[in-house]
């Protein structure tokens, strides 16, 4: 239970303060889109040293996914990480609508050009390369001090890209929670934000995985 509680709070977090920031400042080129990615990014680097050492912090389905095929987390687990995770990003987006109210967007995903296709290849291509790397970085004990920032500065990378074309999802829980809240269009679509990254969660688990033991 104390696994799941981190990954709890940890999503909470990512949430609160990612989704906070894309609400309350927006997500203008000139300066919206780098304060909403390192809000994210930054989110991620805080939670891994407070919680990694307890949960892993994964604080996303996809992740726990790619943890799950790449034997780095049981299947008993595997359940109560997503329910942890989908109940904390539902608790963020509840507190952002009562403090900015559910108007401000709850900083949900939308299609891009209202595109399900381009949505979709768009979502899975950026989860990809961000459980690549957290693949990779965690693959060796000897990275463990630098591990949340490498993911932190991933996640700010890709959200750099992809809050312009959807928003950047990358995580099944951060936008079910706040679509869940808002409701309306954010919630019909919210599914291309939800089956893209556990496919890209997916595919980079195998892809890493044959590349790992190609190397050995």
């Amino acid at each position: 239970m104390k696994k799941y509680l981190a990954e709890l709070i940890g999503t909470f977090v990512l949430v609160l303060i990612g989704c906070g920031t894309a609400a309350l400042i927006g997500c203008d080129v000139t300066g919206g889109y780098l304060a909403t990615a390192f809000a994210f990014g930054l989110s991620i680097v805080a939670m891994a040293y407070s919680v990694g050492n307890i949960s892993g912090c994964h604080v996303n389905p996809a992740v726990s996914l790619a943890m799950f095929m790449s034997g780095k987390l049981e299947k008993k687990d595997l359940a109560g990480y997503v329910v942890a995770q989908v109940i904390g990003a539902i608790v963020a987006a509840v507190v952002i609508a009562a403090i900015i109210g559910k108007e401000s967007g709850l900083g949900c995903n939308g299609l891009f050009e209202g595109s399900i296709a381009k949505s979709l290849v768009i979502e899975v291509v950026l989860t990809f390369i961000f459980i690549f790397a957290i693949l990779g970085v965690t693959s060796k004990v000897e990275n463990g001090s630098v591990a949340g920032l490498v993911i932190g500065l991933t996640l700010t990378l890709v959200h750099i890209l992809g809050i312009g074309l959807t928003g950047t999802s990358v995580n099944p829980a951060r936008s079910l929670g706040p679509a869940l809240i808002a409701g309306g269009q954010s919630l019909a679509v919210v599914w291309v934000f939800i089956v893209a990254p556990l496919v890209g969660g997916a595919l980079a688990a195998v892809c890493y995985k044959a590349l790992a033991s190609d190397a050995e």
